[in-house]
């Protein structure tokens, strides 16, 4: 096809699949999913665009030991409170001071999820167990992590977030499920000693990439999305 032709119905349908039915994916089969998959995932999204192609995006795939290496340092450092309190995100994230609709989306989602998993609001051990998981990258067999280096500048992030999302959906397209995960970023000088990473590079998130595990009750959870009509305004 090339982009001058009217698509077909069906490909603008496996497009729209692939996009719609991303979901978080908190629990995933121990199933490998293959270095050629992983490496035509990569290929298809580095199609993302960038200002002056500058294709700022840098990639560390851990498999096997490596990734458990990884997230056995992490875990350490995150189930001892005074360890913990010595990491913090090497940028922001979230806002320093939340307001409507955006902090009410976010309790949402976090109920949602402890409400599935039967956590309560004062079960704070299950809920440490639970956002650590992430540092396991949900049991993933392949774990991701995203870094940028430190001369770039804002625009280079937006680049950076279309290339993230092209991941996603393009092991949608392959019948792969991932998460991404900025709980990596407390982490980030654990991450740079474990891989080497230089001086210059820093890390943007994680994410965790394999097949879902069916029955787990946590990747029931369906987030909600605003209607058109909330966050769009058509001039003309």
């Amino acid at each position: 096809m090339t982009s001058n032709s009217v698509p077909s119905e069906a490909a603008v349908a496996a497009v729209d699949a692939a996009i719609t039915s991303r979901r978080s994916i908190r629990a995933f089969l121990p199933t490998p999913v293959p270095r050629q998959t992983i490496e035509q995932i990569l290929a298809v999204a580095s199609r993302a665009p960038s200002g002056t192609n500058t294709q700022p995006w840098r990639v560390h795939v851990l498999t096997g030991e490596a990734r458990k290496r990884l997230s056995d340092r992490i875990r350490a450092a995150y189930d001892q409170p005074e360890e913990r309190m010595q990491h913090s995100e090497e940028y922001a994230y979230y806002p320093t001071q939340w307001r409507a609709p955006y902090i009410d989306r976010r309790r949402k989602v976090g109920w949602d999820l402890y409400g599935l998993l039967g956590i309560g609001k004062a079960d704070k051990t299950r809920m440490h167990a639970q956002h650590g998981r992430n540092y396991d990258f949900f049991d993933a067999p392949v774990g991701l992590i995203f870094t940028i280096e430190r001369v770039m500048q804002q625009g280079s992030w937006l680049d950076y977030g279309m290339f993230l999302q092209n991941v996603m959906v393009a092991a949608r397209a392959r019948g792969l499920d991932t998460c991404p995960q900025a709980a990596f970023t407390q982490f980030h000088r654990v991450i740079a000693a474990e891989l080497g990473l230089p001086p210059e590079e820093m890390v943007v998130c994680g994410m965790a990439l394999g097949h879902a595990d069916p029955d787990a009750v946590e990747n029931s959870l369906v987030t909600e999305r605003e209607p058109v009509a909330g966050f769009a305004r058509f001039h003309g």
